[in-house]
């Protein structure tokens, strides 16, 4: 088993996947001062926390107070934040499965159909607390069987009790149009985007037009967004075995430095620790911090 890259006084953390199960990523971590900017993924976020309190922080000012016990669930691309609730920090074991395996997952158990999603962002569920806990415990022993057969107990369990149909995001108005064309425009232009007067002007609005209906369509201002779109890329490239170096330059950060700080505070350990992992074959280990 590897060991925790450490991410502070104090604080550990590993960010995994295990290879018998690619649509699903892993992180078991203590954080104390670590504190996750506004950032949103792709696919889906169930987290439970076995010691102290973590505060997540949602769109309109809404903050979730998880402790033991409690289940947090977050929807893709929902923008959110995270950080201490208590001095001592939070210990929490958190699962990224992908969309297409909640969906799946979705078909085969509910009526549900289409992309589904949760009404609720954290709920009182000591059992299902405990099955997030027991996927990471299979995975790390290695156990493809167990690990597999408890994420979808799980998963179930959840789309049963808080599960929905998530409405289509069509832009209809203008400024939601601009706000999907202004996005466009940075993800193709990632390593030298536009100000935001000549983004703006490129699609025949206003700044602060186009920042308002960007913030209102995507949770974030565009500097924001990019920052978490460039996180993003990097994972890909680390992901298929790039030097942080060379994502670095490529996603558009100016130096490796800077690719770490922001990669570290989204993703929660840093390049070189998670791409490490992705290389590593895991094997039967009990060693984790708890």
């Amino acid at each position: 088993m590897a060991a925790i890259p450490e991410s502070g006084p104090g604080e550990w953390a590993r960010h995994w996947q295990y290879a018998e199960l690619p649509d699903l990523d892993l992180l078991r971590a203590r954080y104390v001062r670590h504190t996750f900017p506004r950032h949103s993924h792709e696919g889906y976020v169930f987290g439970t926390i076995t010691r102290g309190v973590e505060d997540v922080g949602l769109p309109g000012g809404a903050v979730v107070h998880a402790g033991p016990g409690v289940v947090v669930m977050i929807n893709p691309e929902v923008p959110h934040t995270a950080r201490a609730g208590v001095p001592e920090g939070w210990v929490y074991a958190t699962l990224y499965p992908s969309a297409q395996v909640i969906n799946d997952i979705a078909a085969d158990t509910t009526s549900l159909r289409g992309t589904v999603g949760f009404t609720e962002t954290s709920v009182m569920d000591p059992y299902a607390a405990r099955l997030i806990g027991g996927v990471h415990r299979a995975a790390e022993e290695g156990n493809a069987l167990a690990a597999d057969t408890v994420l979808r107990v799980m998963v179930a369990r959840l789309l049963s009790l808080h599960g929905s149909a998530l409405p289509a995001r069509v832009p209809r108005s203008a400024g939601a149009r601009d706000a999907a064309r202004a996005r466009a425009v940075l993800e193709c232009r990632m390593a030298q985007p536009p100000t935001l007067q000549a983004l703006a002007a490129e699609l025949g609005t206003s700044p602060f037009a186009l920042l308002r209906a960007f913030k209102k369509q995507y949770g974030m201002p565009p500097h924001t967004w990019l920052t978490d779109a460039r996180v993003r890329a990097a994972r890909r490239m680390l992901d298929a075995g790039s030097a942080p170096a060379q994502v670095a330059a490529e996603v558009g950060f100016t130096d490796q430095p800077h690719l770490n700080r922001h990669f570290t505070r989204i993703v929660g350990v840093p390049p070189g620790a998670y791409r490490r992992e992705r290389a590593r074959t895991y094997k039967t280990g009990r060693d984790l911090p708890t």
